[in-house]
């Protein structure tokens, strides 16, 4: 017995705002006078898609819809996502946030590099430098 699999967040058209132009190129009188070439962008992550391929409106704006779905982008967008919603962003908050604490911040005092303590302040922005405390290896 197979278990059913429910989506995260499904992407339809009506997440996307839509536009149409004249396309370019060869085609002729047909292709001159109606509106085929598809303009989509996702709104929620300003991905876009385009195509102007075929004479046909609804060609260019399966294909539009894919190209959107396939930039980078979106994908990114999509990976954010399904984060969000599966509680993996929180998870990665909390370790950046512990990483942070790793954070040393020093200013320069008398020619010489010191850590800031909270009762010092940089008169000179060129005089501070913010180093990540990592285990480095000497090759």
């Amino acid at each position: 017995m197979k278990t059913q699999v429910e989506p995260l967040f499904s992407v339809t058209a009506r997440d996307c705002d839509w536009s149409y132009t004249r396309g370019t190129g060869a085609g002729g009188q047909k292709r001159n006078k109606t509106s085929s070439a598809v303009h989509c962008s996702h709104r929620p992550s300003g991905a876009h898609g385009y195509s102007e391929a075929s004479r046909s409106q609804l060609d260019n704006r399966r294909d539009a819809f894919k190209k959107m779905g396939e930039s980078a982008k979106f994908q990114t967008w999509a990976k954010m996502e399904m984060m969000r919603r599966t509680g993996e962003a929180l998870e990665i908050d909390r370790w950046l946030e512990n990483e942070m604490r790793k954070v040393k911040i020093e200013i320069k005092v008398d020619g010489r590099w010191r850590e800031v303590k909270p009762h010092m302040l940089v008169d000179d922005p060129n005089d501070f430098k913010i180093e990540y405390l990592a285990e480095m290896n000497d090759d």
